[in-house]
């Protein structure tokens, strides 16, 4: 891993920008255990519900639960979203057990099943919660092995996968901060190996072939550009099932919705998106979306207490409680995740207390590895040990992405608030 890029000496957030009731739940983190996530879940199904008006009738929106599968967020977003996206048999009993307690129930709502590497004891599992529950258990198949094992497994629990074929296309038209398709990978079949999977498909017991699977793009935030790549993988689903006669229900074009992380990042256009593609014909069957960053970011902070301030030959260093093993997205990915300092008035007097002034900091964890770095050259008013660090834009792959077992330190707790409830 690298450390995220340097801030440049740009200054920290203003306080201010952090709503009143997360700076509260945050400061009551910091003082105990000494870090956490704050998340307001009723804003993530807000983002859902604003996503899914804006589409077309024909589009379906699922959650990504890898991106934040947080109980209270899920709830919610249980209550606004046409189904889910897991990419585990845990993953996929959660997202059953709140859709079940939702309005409506889950009947009607799909649980897709991703990953590259699904296990016979994955599918067998997936089975039985589809025979036991009538849930709708869509698998999206990533290879021809795996098809021959949602075969196995369906027959073997006297069931029917719904199943989507996962395509790394050869070139994908599409802008993107994450390009996910045309690149050896792991994920989905290169697209000389569909058509022969397509074949083995139709011809196994157990499986219904509904569609395709294209996610081949992340962090996209332009609007027009990802609604041109909409456009291909319908045109490419659509020539690709009528040259093999599959009877094609559904096209799955993934997430890939970004958001903007810094200052001056262009924010995704939702109703732009909408409005091109409802130009768009009626493709005659469900297009499915499946964010978790867009719907989630937004809606999470990390806090953690400074524990110290220290100099070593001419850099100074805020060092938190916590660090990647609860918040590791900033090193994993390079993204540049700034901060809010809240100040905290009271110390020991009994203790020395180091501060800075006017200065850049460069924050990093408790971890015994130089890797343990969450935003460096941060410039900052004033900070001192004690303070609060609040690094918004942490709702999706934050608590999920980290490395929690490396120490041994205690997990992260999360907490849930209404950020509109301003006082």
């Amino acid at each position: 891993m690298e450390p995220p890029r340097s801030f440049e000496h740009a200054p920290a957030l203003d306080a201010e920008q952090i709503p009143g009731p997360v700076r509260e739940a945050a400061r009551r983190l910091a003082a105990h255990p000494g870090s956490g996530y704050v998340y307001d879940p009723a804003l993530t199904a807000a983002r859902a519900r604003a996503l899914r008006g804006a589409l077309p009738d024909w589009a379906r929106v699922y959650f990504a639960v890898k991106s934040n599968g947080f109980d209270d967020v899920l709830a919610h977003l249980a209550q606004a979203v046409d189904g889910f996206e897991t990419a585990s048999l845990r993953e996929a009993r959660s997202a059953l057990a709140h859709l079940r307690g939702s309005v409506g129930g889950h009947r009607g709502r799909p649980i897709a099943v991703s990953g590259p590497g699904k296990s016979p004891e994955l599918l067998d599992g997936l089975a039985r919660m589809r025979v036991e529950s009538g849930a709708e258990v869509v698998v999206n198949a990533e290879s021809e092995l795996e098809l021959y094992r949602a075969s196995a497994a369906a027959v073997a629990a006297g069931t029917v996968f719904p199943v989507t074929l996962r395509v790394n296309p050869e070139r994908v038209p599409v802008r993107g901060a994450l390009a996910m398709g045309g690149t050896p990978s792991p994920f989905g079949l290169p697209e000389p190996l569909v058509d022969g999977a397509v074949r083995t498909a139709l011809s196994l017991p157990g499986l219904d072939l509904t569609g395709f699977h294209v996610h081949a793009v992340s962090g996209n935030t332009d609007a027009v550009a990802h609604a041109a790549y909409v456009r291909w993988c319908l045109e490419w689903a659509r020539r690709t099932a009528d040259a093999h006669g599959v009877d094609l229900r559904v096209v799955d074009v993934g997430g890939g919705l970004g958001v903007p992380f810094e200052d001056g990042d262009e924010a995704f256009d939702v109703k732009g998106f909408g409005a091109s593609l409802a130009e768009l014909p009626d493709p005659g069957v469900e297009v499915v979306f499946e964010p978790g960053r867009w719907i989630a970011a937004p809606a999470g902070w990390y806090a953690a207490r400074v524990t110290d301030v220290k100099s070593a030959y001419g850099l100074d260093f805020a060092v938190v409680r916590g660090g990647i093993n609860h918040f590791q997205l900033p090193t994993s990915w390079e993204i540049r995740h700034n901060f809010a300092v809240l100040p905290e008035p009271t110390w020991p007097a009994n203790m020395p207390r180091p501060q800075v002034a006017g200065a850049s900091v460069t924050v990093s964890g408790e971890l015994c590895t130089p890797e343990d770095v969450l935003a460096r050259d941060v410039r900052v008013e004033a900070l001192r040990a004690g303070d609060t660090l609040v690094f918004p834009n942490a709702g999706a792959y934050g608590h999920e992405f980290a490395m929690p077992a490396f120490l041994a330190h205690p997990a992260a707790p999360r907490v849930s608030v209404d950020s509109t409830d301003r006082r």
